[in-house]
């Protein structure tokens, strides 16, 4: 019997529009797929163009025929990564006070709920239940959920459309009710009062930029809330929070290079906020407080590894701060907390992080880390000041996530948990390496590899090599047990730790960036060089994976080496990227000038993006397989640009392979946003990969027709 005939590959209209800049004349066929109207959409799907709707709804019936070969092995896959999640599991009660909250899951929910006990022991109260309240929604994603300091109350936020307008509510814990009045259009977070009696928040203005803080006393309407603070320059992050000691609200002001930090006293909502120092371009620093004075880390004066000062709490400028902690090149400072007797911090020498604590009586310093070749080690949330124990996580590529707790006095590491795998794990089945390929230039660049101890390394196994290589973000090498059902099937998964990202220091995020950009692209080539050098893979056998800026990694190396890889998964991919960047009604573009540079104001930024982005070096070449995944209320990385990029390279390109555009039209920047929900979109990336190296389960799309 023949197999059914696939839907004809989607092939948009061509309307171009012609603009120019600095000189440079620009054609944009496919730019009518940005709706006017987003700002709207983003709040009410039905508002979307018709027209888009149909092209968008043509591109997942094109997926799901073209994929529909992989269903079995999706199901599989998903059944498998099910089976690794411990379904009634739960978090380790953080103490504050005359209670300990936590977080559980029942049995195949897919929402938490948030918990708390006595202290001491006894039962859990259930303060929340988000998997009621995500009832009969197609989307649901929590924003913060935040206790009141007298613990009387919860604050809580959601989203349900996936365009990241939260909406607050808080509940009375004696009556388990929410008041009437919801406020809208938040970021999602609060920062509480030190008296509970109200708390400060973030709204989002109609383009979803954080512009102004309110604060919201309880019982009021939301409507008179106070306006105690507004940001004018669309360039710039705002947001809450407060210090470990809960004496200051803190307002956090900041872009990719520039920060400046506000406080208002807890016992004090009514007073004006205070600036710390003015902002400088180039100075970072965040702070925290306790018995009286600020800690602040910053990179001031040159310090772009990060050192940590103390001011007087009524401080204003930079000339009150004194140095505590020095800055060492190559010894990166990623944040601190303030106890009452001790500064700790996280720091990452040679690519590796560890924990230093310093005793604020006598100086007195000592280090936790970990003797694993590569691993992930991160500071977990403590509501109480007055403490001698701090919490922390730690897991490798083999190790299972476990949270200890410890003292910082005695030096004392208690287990408090190891995570379950259900299904069974044992490290000793898997190898975790870190290895550095050459770049072109001489640097070297860490790439971490996991594959079980069975698996042949004589060039023969598949690879999945992910990238980030943006912002300064470090991917961790943390466990991942969805990845074990690649590495079972003899699969070899690296992380390229490239350029742009912090993994050797600021330095290297320096050299990964505006006019360094490329950088970031050419260490993904050298992984992948250095994977087949190695023997570990062959070229045609790495399929390479990245996600919104990520995905914009995927976008340039699928430009400039597509015979280096055998298939190339973009999710939500930022691959329209000087479009976006002269869009400066977007939310993320003002902000996000200083990342890329500003190619509306600057002939030479313009030229720099113009270089790499990835939808305007499409070129008349073979490109290699290709699986994209978006999300049409995404305020990120907006649908049109993987739409667009499609659409390009469907009509440029001169091979025949697929490229399959999956859009959730339920759904943002994160996918699906159950536990359970997200485990089929992880489990099509790996169909997909799976059957481009095993050449079984994918059907190849029929033959392109010409433009």
């Amino acid at each position: 019997m023949s197999k059914p005939a696939l839907p004809a590959v989607p092939a948009p209209e061509r309307r171009p529009v012609e603009s120019e800049w600095h000189g440079a004349q620009r054609v944009d066929d496919y730019g009518w797929m940005r709706a006017d109207n987003w700002q709207e959409m983003f709040k009410d799907t039905t508002l979307l163009d018709p027209a888009i709707r149909a092209h968008l709804e043509a591109e997942n019936a094109y997926q799901k025929a073209a994929m529909a070969g992989s269903e079995p092995l999706i199901a599989t896959l998903v059944a498998e990564m099910r089976g690794r999640i411990k379904e009634d599991d739960s978090s380790v009660p953080a103490p504050d006070g005359p209670f300990a909250y936590g977080a559980s899951y029942r049995e195949g929910a897919e929402y938490p709920r948030f918990t708390r006990r006595p202290r001491d022991g006894g039962e859990d109260e259930i303060l929340l239940d988000a998997e009621k309240e995500a009832a009969a929604r197609a989307y649901f994603s929590l924003g913060g959920v935040s206790h009141s300091p007298d613990h009387r109350h919860l604050a809580w936020a959601h989203d349900d459309k996936g365009s990241e307008f939260y909406s607050i509510s808080v509940r009375d814990l004696s009556t388990g009710t929410d008041a009437p009045d919801r406020i809208e259009d938040t970021s999602g977070s609060v920062a509480w009062d030190d008296r509970g009696a109200g708390f400060f928040y973030t709204r989002l203005d109609a383009n979803h930029r954080p512009s102004r803080i309110f604060y919201h006393r309880l019982g009021s309407d939301p409507a008179s809330d106070a306006l105690v603070f507004e940001e004018n320059d669309a360039g710039f992050f705002m947001g809450i929070g407060e210090t470990q000691s809960r004496q200051f609200v803190v307002i956090d002001i900041h872009d990719h290079e520039t920060s400046e930090a506000w406080l208002i006293p807890s016992a004090n909502p009514s007073a004006e906020p205070r600036l710390i120092a003015p902002r400088e371009t180039g100075v970072e620093y965040d702070v925290d407080e306790g018995e009286g004075t600020l800690y602040i880390r910053t990179n001031a004066d040159g310090a772009r590894d990060f050192k940590i000062v103390t001011a007087p709490p009524h401080a204003t400028s930079r000339r009150e701060w004194r140095e505590f902690v020095p800055h060492e090149d190559g010894r990166l400072i990623l944040n601190h907390l303030v106890l009452k007797r001790h500064l700790v911090w996280l720091e990452r020498r040679e690519g590796l992080p560890r924990i230093v604590v310093k005793r604020l009586s006598d100086g007195e310093e000592h280090v936790v880390a970990f003797a694993e070749e590569a691993y992930s080690l991160g500071l977990s949330g403590t509501y109480e000041y007055d403490t001698d124990t701090i919490r922390f996580g730690y897991s490798s590529m083999t190790t299972p996530s476990q949270t200890f707790d410890y003292d910082v006095e005695t030096r004392e590491r208690t287990l408090l948990k190891t995570q379950e795998v259900p299904s069974g794990h044992d490290p000793q089945d898997y190898v975790t390496r870190r290895i550095m390929a050459p770049a072109a230039d001489g640097e070297t660049v860490p790439v971490t590899l996991l594959y079980r101890a069975d698996t042949p390394l004589d060039g023969s196994a598949p690879a999945m090599l992910y990238g980030y290589g943006s912002y300064g973000i470090t991917i961790p090498a943390s466990f991942n047990t969805n990845v074990l059902s690649l590495v079972d099937r003899g699969f070899v998964y690296a992380i390229a730790h490239i350029r742009g990202g912090k993994d050797k220091g600021f330095r290297w995020y320096e050299a990964g960036r505006r006019e360094h950009k490329a950088n970031t692209f050419t260490d993904f080539i050298a992984a992948a060089d250095h994977l087949v050098a190695e023997g570990f893979t062959r070229y045609e056998r790495i399929v390479a994976q990245g996600g919104s800026a990520g995905g914009m990694l995927m976008g340039a190396i699928a430009n400039m080496a597509p015979e280096k890889f055998g298939g190339i998964v973009a999710v939500v991919p930022f691959v329209d990227v000087l479009n976006t960047m002269l869009d400066d009604t977007l939310p993320l573009t003002p902000p996000e000038w200083p990342e890329w540079g500003n190619p509306v104001a600057s002939p030479a930024d313009y030229a720099t993006i113009a270089a790499y982005s990835p939808y305007e070096n499409v070129a008349a070449q073979d490109y290699p397989p290709m699986l994209v995944l978006a999300g049409l209320t995404d305020p990120r990385v907006t649908y049109w640009e993987p739409a667009k990029w499609v659409a390009r390279l469907r009509a440029t390109k001169t091979d025949d392979n697929p490229v399959i555009l999956k859009v959730n039209m339920d759904a943002g920047h994160a996918g699906a946003s159950g536990r359970f929900a997200r485990l089929e979109e992880t489990a099509t990336i790996y169909a997909f990969a799976i059957g481009l190296v095993e050449a079984e389960t994918i059907r190849t799309a029929p033959a392109r027709q010409p433009a």
